[in-house]
């Protein structure tokens, strides 16, 4: 578990979009997504009135950002929450509103990086796949008590995978002789029933792994309570920012920010009133990509979609 490994995705970027909000005497970032802590360092070495609020399930994550990030003091406070909790976290601090809020979704670096986690089909491991290991079933659970069509559905759904109704039937037969406890074991049941053209375009249980990770985190249902809320916690020019590593996620954070960014004037009114005006602007056009450069130094950075806005009013 060390930071080397640990190189935050579009890091300077993110910085430079919520800096007008950073940079507010006694400002209050959310770092929704803390990991390893890597976004809420760079943005305390930068701003040196900022106060970082850090939310994580994962304990494992806490006590790893805690211990990096330890020497910042009073102005780093971790909680142990799915970002779904933002606003009770707030609460609990006594923060009435945040001026900043980042989002770094999906799977963190240290997870991937550990085998034992059971998130990264390339090794073989326990099919755990829980971000807080202290709570819920495991990817393994899953496998041995969905049924059929719920396997297909999530597969489907969270893994937008062709091969669905194939996947889903091949695991309840294996399963009736042995349970499915290792990622070894899934990855031989996918690549069995793969037919060989469709095994030249990777990996073949990519997409499976992305859908049990999801359905066992519950990360769209976190994230379509998440956003609207963290949205509400920012004060007026209050900036976000969200990071998101595949369309699921990028779908429901594209959606939220252009409702909130669109006039709700009535067609044909002569005048736009007050309360109808935009509650946010659109800081970034459509989903912004990391550049050349940063793809080739850090891989993770491939399918990244910038998002991010700043708050205008706030809605009566």
């Amino acid at each position: 578990m060390t930071e080397t490994r640990h190189v935050p995705v579009l890091l300077e970027r993110s910085l430079d979009l919520l800096a007008p909000a950073l940079e507010r005497p006694d400002a209050v970032m959310v770092d929704a997504t803390l990991g390893l802590g890597g976004h809420t360092e760079a943005a305390l070495d930068r701003f040196p009135g900022l106060t970082v609020v850090g939310l994580d399930r994962d304990t494992d994550a806490l006590a790893a950002s805690g211990e990096r990030l330890a020497r910042f003091g009073s102005r780093f406070r971790p909680v142990h929450t799915v970002y779904d909790g933002i606003r009770e976290a707030l609460d609990d601090l006594d923060l009435p509103a945040a001026d900043a809020v980042l989002f770094d979704l999906g799977v963190s670096s240290m997870q991937l990086d550990e085998a034992e986690r059971g998130f990264a089909y390339s090794q073989d491991a326990p099919l755990d796949m829980r971000m807080d290991r202290m709570t819920g079933p495991t990817a393994a659970d899953v496998l041995a008590e969905y049924p059929e069509e719920e396997l297909r559905r999530i597969f489907y759904a969270y893994g937008e995978e062709k091969l669905a109704p194939r996947y889903a039937r091949r695991i309840v037969e294996a399963r009736l002789s042995a349970p499915i406890a290792r990622s070894a074991e899934l990855n031989q049941i996918i690549f069995d029933a793969t037919p060989r053209s469709a095994q030249r375009t990777g990996h073949p249980a990519k997409r499976v792994y992305q859908a049990l990770r999801i359905e066992v985190n519950a990360e769209l249902a976190a994230l379509e309570v998440a956003l609207p809320a963290a949205l509400e916690s920012l004060t007026i020019g209050g900036r976000i920012v969200v990071l998101a590593y595949q369309s699921l996620e990028d779908r429901i954070v594209k959606r939220e920010l252009a409702a909130r960014s669109r006039s709700t004037a009535p067609a044909g009114l002569p005048m736009e009133l007050p309360e109808h005006r935009p509650e946010f602007r659109l800081l970034v056009r459509g989903a912004e990509l990391a550049d050349e450069a940063e793809r080739a130094r850090n891989p993770r950075a491939i399918p990244v979609r910038l998002r991010a806005a700043e708050r205008l009013r706030i809605a009566a």
